[in-house]
């Protein structure tokens, strides 16, 4: 199933936004949840854990600091992946005035729920340009 980013909600963060284009509620039969994310310069996604998932962080272009398992942070830049395991504390700072885009996976799918419940969580439409907030 071919799934385009204008055919996909965007979800929208004060830290940034999402774009889940495979998630089990979405694609029949999925397992897993894919989606690319975009963390904005000087924000960040902070300390939490998926305790029923696994997550993977492939970085397509941006650097940030990556916390895992409540560890010193260390530098994921362009073409870095990072495996976490199920229910470890994790989080994603972009220290830099560039876009941070990562792809995002959870296997098995569907803790991309969690983040609905999120304060600051802002559902668009397929194929609307989200109204950026102020921070």
């Amino acid at each position: 199933m071919l799934r385009n980013p204008g055919d996909v909600a965007t979800a929208t963060f004060d830290w940034g936004s999402i774009k889940w284009f495979v998630t089990p509620s979405a694609v029949p039969g999925a397992g897993s949840t894919l989606g690319e994310v975009i963390v904005n310069p000087g924000k960040g996604h902070a300390r939490h854990h998926h305790p029923n998932a696994e997550e993977v962080i492939y970085v397509i272009s941006g650097e940030a600091a990556q916390m895992v398992d409540d560890g010193e942070p260390f530098l994921i830049r362009e073409g870095d992946a990072v495996h976490i395991p199920k229910g470890v504390w994790h989080s994603t700072y972009n220290m830099t005035w560039r876009p941070l885009r990562l792809i995002v996976t959870y296997t098995p799918g569907g803790e991309e729920k969690a983040l609905e419940a999120a304060p600051d969580h802002c559902l668009h439409e397929p194929g609307a340009i989200p109204e950026w907030r102020p921070a």
